[in-house]
C-alpha cells in the first residue's frame, strides 16, 4: 500500500498516511474519465436556446393577396420560414441535455482521477489549511509555499475563511469532500486537500 506525506504551511512532513488500495490502486480508464467529463458538463448545460416557429412570430394567418392573377409567386400567410420575419424552420427549442452514469461508474471515474493524481505527484495533503483571515492573499500564499498555482483545494465547509480566500484566486476552486467530482480533479492541476478533508473523501469509497 503506497502512502502519502503530510506537511504542514511551513514544508514540514508531520505525518504519513496510508492511500487505499481500492482508490488509488485503480488503473487510469481513459474513455472513463472522458464519460465522466462529458455527462458532468452536459448536465451543467440550461438548454434555454430557441427560437420561434411559425406558429409563434407576430403575423396573419390572412393570404396577402389571391392565388391567381397577381402575377406573384403565391403565398398564404406573411408567417412562411420563407419571408423575412418568417417562423424558423427546424430550429432549436429549449431541452435538456443531460444524462446519467450508472452510480458505480461514477464512483470509479472518481477512482480513477485521484489515482491519476497521486501517479503524478500531484496530491497534496496539508495537516491544516486555516487561515488568519479570509483575504485572497492569505489563500495565494498558501499555495504559493508549494509552487502550487492551479488547484482543486478540498476542505470541510466548516473553514469559511478558506473558502472566501479561495473565490478569487485564479484556476483555483475550494469545495467541500462530498462535493468533489472527476472534472474537477481533471481540471486542475493539483488536489490539495487538508488531512481531516481527504479522510472525509476517502470515506466516500467505504
Amino acid at each position: 500500500m503506497s502512502k502519502a506525506k503530510v506537511f504542514d504551511r511551513n514544508g514540514k512532513v508531520t505525518a504519513e498516511i496510508d492511500l487505499p488500495e481500492a482508490v488509488f490502486g485503480y488503473p487510469v480508464r481513459g474513455h472513463l474519465l472522458y464519460e465522466a467529463v462529458v455527462s458532468h458538463q452536459a448536465n451543467q448545460r440550461r438548454g434555454t436556446s430557441a427560437t420561434k416557429t411559425r406558429a409563434e412570430v407576430s403575423g396573419s394567418n390572412r393570404k396577402p393577396w389571391r392565388q391567381k392573377g397577381t402575377g406573384r409567386a403565391r403565398a398564404g400567410a406573411t408567417r412562411n420560414p420563407l419571408w423575412r420575419k418568417g417562423g424558423a424552420t427546424f430550429g432549436p427549442q429549449p431541452r435538456d441535455y443531460g444524462f446519467t452514469l450508472p452510480k458505480e461508474a461514477k464512483r470509479n471515474a472518481l477512482r480513477a482521477a485521484l489515482a491519476s493524481k497521486a501517479a503524478d505527484g500531484r496530491l497534496l495533503l496539508l495537516e491544516d489549511m486555516t487561515l488568519a483571515a479570509p483575504k485572497t492573499k492569505e489563500g495565494a500564499a498558501l499555495l504559493g509555499a508549494f509552487q502550487v498555482r492551479s488547484a482543486l483545494v478540498v476542505d470541510g465547509q466548516a473553514n469559511g475563511p478558506l473558502f472566501r480566500a479561495m473565490r478569487n484566486v485564479p484556476r483555483v476552486k475550494a469545495v467541500d469532500p462530498s462535493r468533489v467530482n472527476t472534472r474537477d480533479v481533471l481540471a486542475h492541476e493539483w488536489l490539495v486537500a487538508s488531512r481531516a478533508a481527504f479522510l472525509s473523501l476517502m470515506e466516500r469509497f467505504q
